[in-house]
């Protein structure tokens, strides 16, 4: 069967915090998108430019702990659950500006700032950003399968954002999915 998946906002980590607290989840169907991994990771698609917005200087989300949360991925620690069905009840419709896939255009560096690492974005088909921070991905139907599937999940539940220009200091991730 099909994995499902949902773009989680989460709240910064605390040292002393047990479990994660979601902020926000962002469903694919809310822009018409299918929601499994494959069917809206890629480039221009509305889904992955909302996302991207939210995560530019320009978004509230700006600078936020992000994981694409499939629901075969495994239960939380100390919970029967994964995160993407704590996330039920938690959905969020972003207010976005009309013309947010092409502002978006512009944001060519999504960034890590968890592990100082970006990734550019243009000449792609896949959209990094989701693949990057999948969790549970391979357990189902429209999962990513292909070059640098090992790269999947890396950056699950760090700092991401949607840049103009690469922070100094930072170095290149390079993941051709699709390849």
């Amino acid at each position: 069967m099909g994995q499902y998946y949902h773009a989680l906002i989460l709240a910064e980590k605390s040292s002393q915090a047990d479990k994660e607290h979601i902020r926000a989840a962002i469903h694919a169907y809310m822009f018409n998108n299918g929601m499994k991994l494959v069917e809206h990771s890629y480039i221009k698609n509305s889904f992955m430019s909302a996302i991207e917005y939210l995560l530019s200087p320009l978004g509230m989300f700006y600078k936020s702990r992000l994981v694409w949360a499939g629901d075969y991925a495994d239960p939380e620690p100390g919970n029967e659950q994964n995160l993407n069905h704590l996330s039920d009840g938690k959905e969020f419709a972003p207010h976005l500006p009309k013309d947010y896939s092409e502002i978006m255009e512009n944001y060519n560096f999504i960034v890590n700032h968890t592990k100082k690492q970006y990734v550019t974005k243009p000449g792609r088909v896949y959209h990094p950003l989701s693949l990057l921070t999948a969790e549970g991905n391979g357990r189902g139907g429209g999962d990513y399968h292909g070059s640098c599937e090992e790269l999947i999940g890396t950056w699950a539940r760090d700092v991401i954002s949607i840049e103009m220009a690469v922070p100094p200091d930072y170095t290149q991730l390079e993941c051709p999915f699709g390849k």
